[in-house]
């Protein structure tokens, strides 16, 4: 079961800790310089499945109001800095580990 998340904006990265155990690396697209994605520590509130429009196979959203971690249609938008501030992740990717996430999953997001 996941226990957190960890956000590295700069490095295009999402980390997934059972603990201090990490589990698995991921990449991510995330905010354009005008509209950058928050830094801080949030939790996820909410998850809904096939949300539709450009967020992909899943939407989590963050306690930060209007922005969330989720899956999209543009993979070639992974590793670079295209979103309104969301994170973006591959939709396979957000689906593999969605179950082990549960509301209430804290988020951090650093440079």
């Amino acid at each position: 079961m996941v226990k957190r998340i960890d956000v590295a904006v700069s490095k295009h990265q999402l980390r997934l800790f059972d603990g201090n155990r990490l589990i698995k690396v991921y990449p991510i697209g995330v905010g354009r310089i005008l509209t950058p994605t928050p830094t801080g520590t949030y939790t996820i509130i909410n998850k809904q499945l096939n949300p539709g429009g450009p967020f992909g196979a899943l939407w989590m959203g963050l306690s930060k109001p209007h922005y969330g971690i989720h899956g999209t249609n543009n993979p070639a938008s992974i590793g670079k800095h295209v979103s309104h501030g969301c994170i973006r992740i591959h939709n396979h990717d957000v689906m593999e580990w969605s179950s082990q996430v549960p509301v209430g999953t804290r988020v951090t997001i650093h440079p």
